[in-house]
């Protein structure tokens, strides 16, 4: 069995959002996957109880049961373990990525966000763990053109000195509309340029994952 851990340390940088279509998109590829939810305001728990029909496995707990999960999930048969994780306290966050095998760094394209993410990564490299930034939240594209915050965002993430991910995901309302209802983008809006991005990202971020990985993700 395989664990990711969606970090992110700013409140409302999409850490939920993107944990949400990861887990149900594990699923619906056909890996047995179980969400962890350890973050104390219980958002991913409140989007999969609100779904119907079959899902990922939810566990909700602290991040002091996370190891006693791990291991239960791996005896029980569990492809994957997805963990969405708190903002704070920091040992909560220190405890998902020690267990995780891969962690995605959230990223919105903010002065704070790219601060946070430095301590993100600077954590990841120092439990010798795994990771990649996923930019989040970004503005569209104009006449073809990226925001200068996109780009901005982009040249401060060179420093950071972890793989950044090609695939980012736009400020897009088909994701607050999904979640409500408890479906992925891709289940809601199939073929919308949502759903193409989430398809996207779990094409790099699978195989990284699960130790198969052609790995696209450089420096930005």
């Amino acid at each position: 069995m395989k664990t990711l851990a969606v970090i992110s340390r700013k409140g409302g940088a999409g850490k939920t959002t993107l944990s949400i279509n990861l887990a149900i998109t594990a699923h619906l590829a056909g890996l047995k996957t179980m969400l962890a939810d350890i973050d104390p305001q219980r958002s991913a728990s409140d989007v999969l109880r609100a779904r119907t029909g079959d899902g990922p496995v939810l566990a909700e707990i602290n991040a002091g049961k996370l190891f006693s999960t791990q291991v239960h999930a791996s005896n029980h048969g569990q492809d994957v373990l997805i963990i969405d994780t708190p903002a704070a306290p920091e040992a909560d966050v220190l405890q998902a990525i020690q267990c995780a095998d891969l962690c995605v760094l959230v990223c919105r394209p903010t002065f704070l966000d790219i601060a946070s993410v430095v301590r993100s990564a600077e954590a990841v490299r120092r439990l010798g763990k795994k990771g990649v930034i996923v930019l989040s939240q970004a503005p569209s594209k104009r006449n073809g053109f990226e925001p200068p915050a996109v780009l901005k965002a982009a040249e401060a993430l060179r420093f950071v000195g972890m793989p950044v991910s090609p695939i980012g995901l736009r400020a897009r309302t088909a994701f607050q509309q999904s979640i409500a209802h408890g479906r992925s983008v891709c289940e809601w809006e199939p073929g919308s340029a949502a759903a193409e991005e989430i398809t996207r990202l779990w094409a790099q971020v699978g195989p990284m994952l699960l130790g198969n990985e052609d790995i696209r993700a450089q420096a930005v």
